[in-house]
């Protein structure tokens, strides 16, 4: 019979019958402690606090943290092993298992191994805080022995109940993976899980000790087991056939794979010598809030309805708002072109035309779009004389022509510049504005002399003319000069451009409104090129114009520099010049239009009324406005020069902070976005950046064939006249309300940390059915946020039936991308605020 090992401390010997007894009791006593404990641990929990049990297909683990780091996806953070693609968008979470007795094929664990796994760990936590797995009895027995005190048997009873203790303290952790071996769906190790297996969203994963976190969508994924000589460190590396990218595109197999970075380890558990140990209360917390995304994320599938309005296909919620129409008191200023959105953005899908189809590429799409696509033929009818528009087959043809360019847009932007040599297309002048765009023929060709333009026109009789215009691939926005100033900052347009303005743009006559709120938008310096009948003709009407126009223009102290006869065209242009100085103003003999107050900011643009006055021209050199940009494309790279005194965004020096911004987007696009995502660059046209900042993700672009409305969010940073600094141009806009374009306008919808911070204001239900209005059949969404959010666009995603082409996360950030389906309900939801 075996002695002893334990002996009091006055030195007389216990019996050593009475010692095996007494081991033997407090043995039975634990397994038959943890054996009721694990019995009402896996009885079926129904409440927010556990992930559905149904899904059977969520494994969790959580490993120790370290900083986090900014989130990017370059060749070496965005490696192949730490991204998921698939069209299923069901989630699969990989297990890294190094017990040698167990296989990847033998993940049923019999009751009585869960008892003794579960007793090791929970003896061994109380010793050394890291834990090797016991696979025998004789190692169990000795576990226990060291822990009884050499003391008494009094101590050995207090040594007991604190392992009693540490299992309840450990109850989530113990609990969630006793209901997994209860649903066969994993074999832990209870040492490797010790103090790390929070899980803290079910889906995250560390790397390399950096705490990346990785998402990976499939049912089933090949896990490969990794052994070491020292039984350390556990690896998990995913097989390279899961680094491939679901995609539809033609020809687009070897741009699948994402950035290099490629088969490297996505799980490396640390040892205590090497790595740190996560808290049990960060690990609670986290898995708290695990839960609650989860159950965010399934509570976010959302039976989708077709929207039934009088505009059909073609509707705009803040443009077709007739119940508040109907109720203006007056329309002589076109307020009813204006917005007015409804109370409650909806949360509809507006249904496609009948025979639509993918929009014709660029450039043939400036020259022929599919009918079918934008079936309006009156726009045809009424300006087909003036090769606008005609119908051609199943074609919409365009000569590029238009009323004052009847014999094509190229020759009068060129008349432009011969009457002007100062403007130098593509140099000097890189922005412009163009007011009563009509189909933006000339924006359209401006691409050929590397200028932007922003056309806009009303949705008026003119039946879908900035439709045809983005549908050709060309920037446009519906807005109208109505009462409210125009969604830009002050003078950021290098030019603009009014085709044919006659009275409208005078019609505020008494104060000049309309063409003061262009001189807000004008660059000091900058060119107004007015190309109307009354620059030409002699008429009495045309002639009143004129002199009104003059009396105007002189008075606000722009300078004519010439007036203009195109023979070819058989048309004029008067182009004026904005002062550089406030001297012109302060010689006027009368104060009209007046100076506006100090305290009017000229930047001021979401939703505010117009004013008949003016603001001084800043001649400090420090300030924006008082000197030129530099020429086109040095601007898109160097730092404004009024930028010097500033704190950037993100907290450093405003140049340094830009410098940055640049060189981030310029890696991410580079590395991961034009290779990693499945996206045919050479189909995209029309982008949009909902949350744009500086810019930098469309000038990261600026090499494609691409255009980026550029999106300030109103309760963003006024960032804006940056972009505009930068060669680039783009809008203010308010996400919980509806973008005044047409429906199916955008290729690419990209959103950088918007939804997480626009849902505390709005339902994000209804800016992702906005997001669907926008974005074209087949198109792209590309979303960057943190995980929570991912999670419930996500889920949103796939009740639209739309593709998950990718999904990347780390450091509780997360990177998806999603294309859009043809799929549409066939439930309706009539609008009542939409139908006439």
């Amino acid at each position: 019979m075996a002695t002893g090992k334990y002996s009091r401390v006055d030195g007389r010997k216990s019996s050593s019958y009475c010692s095996l007894a007494t081991i033997v009791v407090f043995v039975i006593f634990c397994l038959v402690g943890i054996w009721m404990f694990m019995s009402s641990s896996i009885v079926p929990v129904k409440n927010s606090e556990f992930l559905s049990v149904e899904t059977g297909n969520e494994v969790k683990q959580t490993l120790s943290k370290s900083d986090s780091k900014q989130f990017d996806d370059t060749s070496g953070d965005l490696s192949g092993a730490e991204t998921r693609e698939d069209g299923s968008g069901l989630y699969s979470k990989e297990l890294g298992i190094t017990n040698e007795d167990n296989s990847l094929d033998n993940l049923v664990v019999e009751s009585n191994n869960e008892e003794k796994e579960s007793q090791d760990s929970a003896e061994k936590n109380q010793e050394e805080n890291h834990a090797n797995e016991s696979s025998d009895e004789k190692t169990e027995s000795e576990s226990g022995q060291k822990m009884v005190d050499e003391d008494d048997g009094k101590d050995r009873e207090t040594n007991a109940r604190d392992r009693e203790s540490n299992l309840e303290t450990g109850e989530a952790e113990n609990e969630g993976g006793e209901m997994k071996n209860k649903l066969h769906t994993e074999s832990e190790e209870s040492s490797g899980e010790n103090g790390s297996e929070s899980a803290e969203s079910g889906k995250n994963y560390g790397v390399d000790g950096t705490a990346d976190k990785l998402k990976h969508v499939g049912k089933e994924a090949n896990l490969t087991e990794e052994k070491n000589g020292k039984n350390q460190d556990e690896h998990l590396e995913l097989s390279a056939d899961h680094n491939i990218v679901e995609s539809k595109e033609n020809n687009q197999a070897s741009n699948e794979i994402l950035p290099a970075g490629t088969q490297s380890e996505i799980l490396t558990e640390t040892t205590t010598q090497n790595g740190a140990w996560s808290t049990q209360a960060v690990e609670s917390q986290n898995e708290k809030k695990s839960q609650q995304s989860s159950t965010s994320s399934k509570n976010n599938d959302h039976h989708w309805k077709l929207c039934k309005s009088t505009a059909g296909p073609d509707y705009i919620p803040c443009l077709d708002n007739w119940q508040v129409i109907r109720k203006l008191p007056s329309t002589m200023h076109y307020e009813h072109r204006e917005r007015h959105c409804p109370d409650e953005a909806p949360t509809c899908l507006v249904p496609l035309p009948e025979g639509y189809k993918r929009s014709v590429k660029w450039p043939k799409s400036r020259d022929k779009i599919w009918y079918y696509n934008v079936p309006h033929t009156k726009l045809a009818e009424v300006k087909g004389h003036q090769n606008w528009v005609k119908v051609t087959g199943e074609y919409l043809t365009f000569p590029g022509g238009g009323t004052q360019f009847v014999n094509g847009a190229l020759h009068y932007i060129d008349f432009i510049r011969e009457s002007v040599p100062e403007i130098a297309w593509g140099k000097r002048t890189r922005v412009v504005l163009d007011v009563g765009c009509g189909v933006a023929s000339f924006g359209g060709y401006l691409f050929e002399r590397n200028v932007l333009a922003m056309s806009f026109a009303p949705k008026d009789e003119h039946e879908a003319q900035v439709q045809f215009a983005l549908e050709r691939g060309i920037p446009a926005i519906l807005n109208v000069m109505g009462t409210k100033r125009l969604p830009f900052p002050s003078s950021v347009f290098d030019l603009v451009h009014c085709a044919r303005c006659r009275r409208h743009i005078l019609r505020h006559i008494l104060g000049g409104k309309l063409l003061l709120e262009l001189n807000r938008v004008l660059r000091p310096g900058g060119y107004f090129v007015w190309s109307a009948t009354p620059v030409y003709r002699k008429g009495p009407e045309d002639v009143g114009i004129w002199q009104e126009m003059s009396r105007l223009t002189k008075s606000m102290c722009w300078e004519l520099v010439v007036v203009k006869k195109d023979k070819l065209n058989n048309v004029g242009a008067a182009i004026y010049r904005k002062p550089t100085s406030n001297d012109c103003y302060n010689k006027r003999s009368r104060n009209a239009p007046p100076l506006c107050e100090e305290s009017d900011d000229p930047n001021a643009a979401w939703d505010v009324p117009l004013q008949a006055c003016m603001h001084k021209v800043p001649v400090d050199s420090t300030k924006r406005g008082s000197l030129w940009p530099a020429q086109w494309p040095e601007r898109l790279e160097k730092p404004p020069y009024w930028l010097n005194s500033q704190v950037g965004v993100y907290g450093k020096a405003a140049q340094s902070d830009l410098t940055a911004d640049y060189s981030h987007w310029k890696k991410v696009v580079s590395q991961s976005y034009l290779s990693g995502m499945g996206i045919d660059w050479s189909s995209v046209r029309n982008v949009i950046d909902m949350k744009a900042v500086y810019g930098g993700f469309a000038a990261a672009l600026k090499d494609l064939k691409v255009w980026v409305m550029n999106v300030v969010p109103i309760d963003s940073p006024d960032t804006l006249p940056i972009i505009y600094e930068r060669g680039l141009f783009g809008m203010y806009h308010d996400w919980c309300e509806s973008f005044n374009t047409y429906p199916r306008t955008y290729d690419v919808v990209h959103a950088d940390h918007l939804f997480s911070s626009i849902k505390k204001r709005c339902k994000l239900v209804a800016v992702i059915a906005e997001v669907d209005r926008i974005l074209r059949p087949e198109g792209k969404l590309i979303l960057r946020d943190n995980l929570e959010t991912i999670s419930e666009v996500e889920s949103m995603a796939k009740s639209l039936q739309w593709e998950i082409r990718m999904i990347y996360s780390k450091d509780n950030e997360g990177l998806l991308c999603v294309r859009k389906t043809f799929w549409r309900p066939t439930e309706e939801e009539p609008i009542k605020s939409a139908i006439v």
